[in-house]
């Protein structure tokens, strides 16, 4: 850290890739590319101490995550210690392969909440979107299950030019569900997404028709769904904040123990992430140069060093800079004061009318070139 450059806060949140395997091929999955191998995951001893020293920093809360985390043998047991530790435990999870005798174990062993993926708010779609058929039924009776052993149920729905007419079936579906949070989240184009991009875009009009419909729909369920949306960095004004701002508030670790500022960071070339094999956590948080690369605005280069907004929107995406402009210190393209914002949205309305429908499902088999 530079002298100007204040020591950082706890992180509130801890993100956890427990693996990459995942029984779905989404076409827009923000895992990497490449997709690390069930042989060089952390054994169960290492993720357990990676929960305890988190909770130690002061972490409030721990998402366990993938790939699909219930595809590890001992999710139970890594459940039951990072709620032991303190930690409110909240699993990501396809809900295949989830049945209610292992729902039941997870609630048993102090699982606190559960988010649960759809790709399309009908069998078809879902189906087809997520490459694995019969995956409908599976996720509608993991919803079950989750409701039955009294925890609270959050619907994920990731949206783009395929699915985007079935915003309103999404929020029927949550509150059919018993949900109580529904996520209707724009995909947001790294790893998968950005290798799918012009099959995955929407048009701007239809964009602006969902947020429109979402805005009424919290109006007429509010005190029965919370309805969050994350829309399209490519037809925003401002950018997100990333990840909150870069090694500000969480700490993501990949299945085989890197530990990143946000889950793309990786596809920045000359930063050395550190891994929890060899380094504590508190460590990692305060000291790692790849955590510091973009902490704070004094890395930032005009516009955002002088915006307003500098410590709202912490210069944006530094991967999504990368992939757009060649450079993770250039402003995030989202932003309209980046010199290169209106090339992005030219992109984003061009492709919205182009491709030719045929998606790269996510596979260890595949090797895709974004």
């Amino acid at each position: 850290m530079t002298a100007h450059t204040p020591q950082p806060a706890p992180p509130i949140g801890l993100l956890v890739e427990l693996t990459h395997r995942c029984p779905l091929g989404c076409p827009y999955c923000s895992n990497p590319l490449a997709l690390e191998r069930p042989g060089g995951e952390l054994d169960g001893e290492t993720w357990k101490r990676v929960f305890s020293e988190a909770a130690a920093l002061g972490a409030l809360h721990v998402h366990l995550s993938g790939g699909e985390p219930t595809a590890r043998r001992d999710i139970v047991d890594l459940t039951g210690h990072a709620s032991k530790s303190g930690l409110y435990t909240n699993l990501i999870t396809s809900g295949i392969g989830v049945g209610e005798k292992l729902t039941g174990d997870l609630a048993d062993a102090g699982l606190d909440h559960a988010q649960l993926s759809f790709q399309g708010a009908d069998k078809e779609t879902n189906d087809r979107l997520g490459h694995y058929a019969g995956s409908w039924e599976r996720k509608r009776a993991f919803a079950g299950y989750v409701i039955k052993a009294g925890l609270p149920l959050t619907v994920n729905a990731v949206i783009h030019r395929a699915n985007l007419h079935q915003v309103p079936a999404f929020i029927e579906l949550a509150v059919e569900l018993g949900a109580r949070r529904l996520e209707i989240a724009h995909t947001q184009y790294y790893g998968w997404a950005l290798a799918n991009r012009a099959e995955l875009m929407p048009p701007r009009k239809q964009v602006e028709e969902s947020i429109t419909l979402v805005e009424a729909a919290r109006a007429r369920l509010k005190g029965e769904l919370v309805i969050d949306m994350v829309v399209p960095d490519y037809y925003a004004r401002y950018p997100k904040p990333c990840a909150g701002g870069w090694g500000r508030i969480a700490i993501n670790v990949s299945p085989t123990g890197k530990a990143l500022p946000c889950h793309a960071a990786e596809s920045i070339q000359g930063l050395e992430f550190w891994n929890v094999r060899e380094h504590s956590l508190a460590d990692i948080w305060h000291t790692n140069p790849a955590f510091n690369a973009f902490r704070g605005v004094e890395w930032m280069r005009e516009p955002c060093r002088s915006c307003e907004r500098r410590e709202i929107d912490w210069g944006g995406c530094r991967c999504q800079a990368l992939a757009l402009t060649g450079d993770a210190r250039n402003a995030d393209p989202a932003c309209h004061k980046s010199p290169d914002h209106e090339r992005i949205v030219a992109t984003a309305l061009a492709e919205s009318e182009s491709g030719d429908g045929a998606l790269r499902f996510r596979s260890y088999k595949e090797k895709v070139e974004a």
